[in-house]
């Protein structure tokens, strides 16, 4: 819960940390989660704290897969301090400039080849049995948020018997796709709000959720990222550089290019149907509308994809049919 009470609670959890050392917090950020994250000034640094309400939230997941990643070689943040009986974490600052404020300033090739280069590091030390893995089940439910927060509740148009089978038809298709893939670790969020600029460059967060799963998942999650779009021809040289550079480290990768990318396509289109449900369900349960206005950048990606292969274009009939909404309650920025 986040109340001025349980502000109240981390400030004077801090004071024991640091006793004889004057602070201030300020919000650092806030994600799709419970969780909150402050920025602790001090006099010459500053740390992270993160608060993670523990009948809501579990910070074990973030402690395990803080250090997995760390082993792999890429940069998250450190924990300083802990109490899970409170759900608060201590963690190394990695600055506050995300690679979505950061694009517009640097070279978008340099950060995207940076973290194709972190990501490869995480997948290759992947192993099975150290993750939840990314199964049919977690696929299946992810891909039900589609219908259930954004159709049913969103758009206010439940599927007809046909159309409830055309989906089905192309979900099952998906996820086949998804669980026939080489499995590497999994960030889930992988994208330009979780990825910091930094030296060593990227800063990586948000990672809590990682799973063992399909190889080009965190692929599709930054080259057909939601809060963020670039034509087609860049994300192609961006994926065949991640291919030619996941063949060199020895990852399992397809060799035959138009069907890794193809991989790539069909994943994408699973991550989208559960992002549209997500950005649905955190307007009308979570009272945060700010993501309403990512949904049209992400139903475009659904629609390309979905209009360059036969398996998967009843989905194109079917989004065409529910048509899309503009919320009147959300002010767009051009």
């Amino acid at each position: 819960m986040n109340s001025p009470a349980r502000l109240d609670t981390l400030g004077d959890w801090l004071k024991t940390l640091f006793p004889s050392e004057p602070f201030t917090l300020a919000p650092a950020s806030e994600d799709a989660s419970f969780r909150r994250y402050f920025r602790v000034k001090f006099a010459h640094r500053t740390v992270i704290a993160m608060d993670a309400p523990p009948e809501q939230e579990d910070c074990k997941p973030f402690i395990f897969v803080c250090k997995l990643f760390t082993k792999a070689g890429v940069n998250v943040p450190q924990i300083l301090a802990q109490d899970l009986s409170l759900g608060f974490l201590l963690l190394t600052d990695l600055e506050s400039c995300t690679y979505l404020n950061a694009l517009s300033r640097h070279d978008a090739n340099v950060l995207y080849l940076d973290a194709v280069d972190a990501l490869i590091k995480i997948q290759r030390i992947s192993e099975p049995d150290v993750l939840p893995p990314y199964n049919e089940e977690l696929l299946r439910r992810e891909t039900e948020l589609f219908e259930n927060w954004y159709v049913n509740k969103y758009l206010g148009k439940p599927l007809s018997a046909a159309q409830q089978i055309d989906l089905n038809a192309v979900i099952d298709k998906v996820i086949r796709n998804c669980l026939d893939q080489p499995t590497v670790f999994v960030h889930r969020d992988y994208h330009s709000r979780n990825l910091m600029l930094t030296d060593p460059n990227p800063g990586i967060l948000d990672f809590q959720d990682a799973v063992y799963g399909p190889i080009t998942y965190d692929l599709a999650s930054l080259f057909k990222d939601a809060y963020v779009a670039w034509d087609e021809a860049r994300i192609l040289d961006w994926v065949i550089r991640y291919w030619e550079k996941a063949k060199t480290a020895g990852l399992p990768v397809n060799h035959d290019f138009a069907a890794f990318y193809l991989d790539f396509e069909f994943t994408g289109v699973q991550r989208h149907l559960k992002v549209l449900g997500i950005f649905a369900r955190l307007h009308y349960r979570d009272k945060k509308s700010g993501y309403l206005k990512d949904i049209p950048l992400v139903l475009s990606y659904l629609r390309k994809a979905c209009a360059r292969y036969r398996e998967l274009t009843p989905l194109l009939v079917l989004l065409d049919e529910l048509g899309s909404k503009e919320s009147p309650d959300i002010v767009r920025v051009s």
